[in-house]
């Protein structure tokens, strides 16, 4: 029997339901927790308590009247001056790492030319950059609790594979091992590390840090780089398909017979607004907003989400891609007498990657029952261990 086992799984789900409410409900008390969670007062007060010694919550020393004849309650929050999250991106020319509190604050950040693509040297190189944000976050008195990474790929989301990032000229990269040993090298504290898909991270960070209030779900965050790519945020997780392809929008058709991509075909999402369609010298970015629009367009009768995020370098570079692309679906909209979905930049502009790998850290941590997580976590947790093993060997 797996009593020991089971009984830290039950503290850490309910742990993280905790978690959850607070970053939801801010200054709940611990009845009120008790009340929205179903966990019985006392179980209630012993993880807060727990919570609290380790640096999650914090009490507001405002007090609240009761619910009924009882003493005053105590406001609780997340503690977001604690600890703190790293998230990296390894893009196709770039690096980028940023350090990012709890709740979404950009605490620190960095971009670097890539210098070498191949894995080994790029998990260096990132390495070296979050030994030094973890530096500066430790300066503010800031625990590092989790690293997320994004890469412009697929990534198998049990065992952790880049399956293919044609961008960097990668497949079948086994990176965890890499990055885990790149760390422990560049004497980064060992916490968890998580491995996502650029554009899916990029939309956990739109959901994960969105506003108070702005329940934005389902979400989807559209990705305009050197690649194409799409995250799709539905029913509070991450929606990647059998093998972590779902997203892979780079490479539909939006024209037959169109411009040639660099896949070889014709009529490409990636051939019309990705970064080496808009470098061209004759690039019309307006005319590629409109095939932008299309893109949206399509998503949007696909999945019928309550909003479409739009971010990456192509964005940032030519503003008027976006603009183009809104005006394009609200004709659509307009000739279907629909109202059209929220259409929006991305909050943390170029650095959305990279903010998302540091919100899906978080995300894991907080979703301790998502499918195949145990198998996964355990899997992450054997390559660690090997990779700190031959570092130290």
């Amino acid at each position: 029997m797996k009593t020991t086992g089971d009984q830290q799984l039950v503290k850490r789900i309910n742990r993280s339901v905790l978690l959850r409410l607070l970053r939801a409900q801010p200054g709940l008390s611990r009845a009120r927790l008790a009340q929205e969670s179903g966990l019985t007062k006392s179980t209630v007060s012993l993880l807060v308590r727990e919570l609290l010694d380790d640096g999650w919550l914090c009490e507001s020393g405002a007090t609240m009247a009761g619910d009924g004849l009882g003493r005053p309650s105590t406001p609780l929050a997340i503690n977001v001056g604690v600890r703190a999250l790293i998230g990296i991106e390894i893009g196709v020319e770039v690096l980028r790492v940023v350090g990012v509190s709890l709740q979404g604050e950009l605490l620190c950040s960095a971009t670097e030319a890539l210098d070498d693509g191949a894995p080994a040297a790029a998990c260096r190189q990132a390495a070296a950059m979050v030994a030094r944000a973890h530096a500066q976050l430790a300066q503010r008195g800031l625990a590092l609790s989790g690293i997320g990474i994004g890469v412009p790929g697929a990534v198998d989301d049990l065992s952790g594979l880049v399956r293919f990032a044609p961008n960097l000229g990668w497949r079948n990269v086994d990176l965890m091992p890499l990055l885990m040993s790149a760390l422990a090298t560049a004497g980064v504290p060992t916490v968890p590390v998580q491995l996502q898909n650029e554009a899916d991270a990029a939309a956990l960070g739109e959901y994960e840090f969105a506003p108070e209030g702005e329940g934005e779900d389902p979400l989807v965050f559209v990705n305009c780089d050197f690649g194409v790519g799409a995250g799709i945020v539905l029913n509070d997780r991450l929606f990647v398909g059998a093998q972590g392809m779902a997203g892979e929008i780079g490479h539909t058709i939006l024209q037959v017979d169109g411009p040639r991509c660099s896949c070889g075909r014709l009529g490409c999402a990636e051939a019309f607004f990705g970064a080496r369609a808009l470098n061209r010298p004759d690039a019309d970015p307006a005319r590629a907003g409109a095939f932008l629009g299309v893109l949206l367009q399509n998503l949007w009768v696909t999945f019928n989400p309550k909003v479409i995020v739009v971010g990456g370098e192509c964005c940032a570079a030519h503003p008027e891609l976006l603009e183009a692309a809104m005006q394009t679906v609200e004709r659509f909209a307009d000739a279907a007498a629909m109202p059209a979905p929220q259409l929006r930049a991305a909050r943390y502009g170029a650095l959305a990657p990279a903010v998302g790998a540091a919100a899906f850290a978080l995300h894991e941590y907080l979703r301790p029952m998502h499918p195949d997580a145990g198998a996964r976590r355990e899997h992450q947790v054997q390559k660690s261990r090997r990779a700190h093993e031959g570092a130290a060997a």
